[in-house]
């Protein structure tokens, strides 16, 4: 998102346009920290201050913490101003830097609905069944290909959304994930049962720019998260699939994390050796380190813990053994 689509008004417009650039410039998307400092700067434009300068009194109005307001999203404002603050102080302007340790303390809410194979396979069964609409005539060619990926590759849904025709490379049965999570390149290769699925899909969309999305949007753009949402929510719908509501699941994401647990859960039945299959799976992941995959380690033993005991001998502690209560 270029700086000249978000408009800065305040009188920390200039500093902030190139601080914001330093991050891109280091490599970082920045898109979200992009937008709360706009909301920054709309709060500052009501104030009279000094010309470059962000005075302590200022900054703990703007980090008071909102009723209503997360405790994520409270540590999300800290953290942009906290920055915003320290790249001014390197230029030698006036900023009051506030604490590292400011905030409500939260802890992670991440909490994955993980779905059964049973219900993976009707959600495909369902998007498989999909129609034509006046407003998204090629939704139903589209949406059985991008569910099938977010599963059987477990792909981001930005990954896929972001995809171009150019990164789906059926000569060489691989998909390139451009400036992927981390700002990290990545290839994944799918099954050969699934690339000859996409080369079916491509052929049926025939000739178009390499730059194109290869998932396109009826505008030809790209899908938005929020639509491809809303279609998710609609097929566990259909499917009897039930939802806990906002910020429970399952959500879309949640079908990646199916496909890792599923995963695990296969190699274990094999026998297969968890620590090499774990590095393999946290690259073709993208995960910066294994401590990301090992999560699915312990999702695996609550979800199984009849598994886990029985491939104990195998496995030693690989698998994190049941706490007991």
């Amino acid at each position: 998102m270029p700086n000249n689509v978000i408009q800065f008004q305040s009188h920390l417009a200039p500093i902030i346009k190139k601080f914001i650039e330093e991050r891109r410039a280091c490599g970082y998307k920045y898109l979200e920290g992009a937008l709360m400092l706009r909301r920054f700067d709309r709060f500052l434009s009501g104030k009279v201050l000094i010309p470059n300068e962000l005075p302590k009194s200022i900054v703990l109005q703007w980090l008071v913490k909102q009723v209503h307001e997360s405790g994520a999203t409270h540590k999300h404002r800290i953290s942009a101003v906290r920055q915003l603050a320290i790249f001014m102080v390197k230029l030698g302007y006036v900023a009051y830097v506030p604490p590292d340790k400011l905030g409500t303390k939260t802890r992670s809410s991440f909490s994955p609905r993980i779905l059964t194979y049973a219900e993976i396979q009707k959600i495909l069964q369902a998007v498989d069944q999909l129609r034509p609409s006046p407003t998204a005539p090629m939704k139903h060619i589209i949406m059985p290909e991008l569910f099938r990926l977010l599963y059987y590759c477990g792909f981001r849904i930005g990954e896929l959304l972001n995809l171009r025709v150019q990164d789906v490379d059926f000569s060489q049965g691989a998909i390139t994930v451009i400036n992927g999570k981390f700002g990290k390149d990545r290839l994944v290769p799918p099954s050969i049962m699934l690339m000859k699925r996409l080369q079916a899909y491509a052929a049926h969309l025939e000739d178009r720019s390499p730059v194109a999305y290869f998932f396109p949007s009826p505008s030809n753009g790209p899908w938005s998260h929020e639509a491809i949402y809303q279609l998710f929510r609609k097929l566990i719908l259909q499917c009897g699939i039930s939802h806990g509501g906002r910020g429970k699941g399952p959500r879309v994401h949640d079908i990646r994390h199916a496909f890792c647990v599923h995963a695990i859960l296969r190699w274990c039945r094999e026998g297969a050796d968890l620590n090499t299959k774990l590095s393999l799976l946290a690259t073709y992941l993208g995960h910066q380190n294994l401590t990301g995959t090992q999560k699915y380690l312990h999702f695996t033993a609550e979800l199984f813990p009849d598994l886990v005991l029985r491939m104990d001998s195998n496995f030693g502690d690989v698998i994190p053994r049941r706490v007991q209560k």
